[in-house]
């Protein structure tokens, strides 16, 4: 799987929160389990984390430990 790296227009803006990202600590986020389409971009780490949240995007993505499962424990 390859992705093609670009550094992101100076105006470009929070997918969250909508203010410019260059004014911040911005990171990129791509969801490359649907053709790496176009990248996403947050101010900070506390702008993604709301996303995630208020978007449900954990819902049925984490692992379940179940301590009765296999005989363990």
């Amino acid at each position: 799987m390859s992705t093609t790296v670009a550094t992101p227009d100076a105006e470009e803006t929070c997918t969250y929160c909508e203010s410019r990202i260059s004014d911040h600590d911005p990171l990129c986020v791509r969801d490359c389990n649907d053709d790496c389409g176009s990248p996403l971009y947050f101010c900070n780490f506390a702008c993604l984390s709301a996303y995630i949240d208020e978007n449900g995007l954990t819902t049925g993505d984490a692992c379940e430990w179940n301590p009765d499962e296999n005989g363990c424990c």
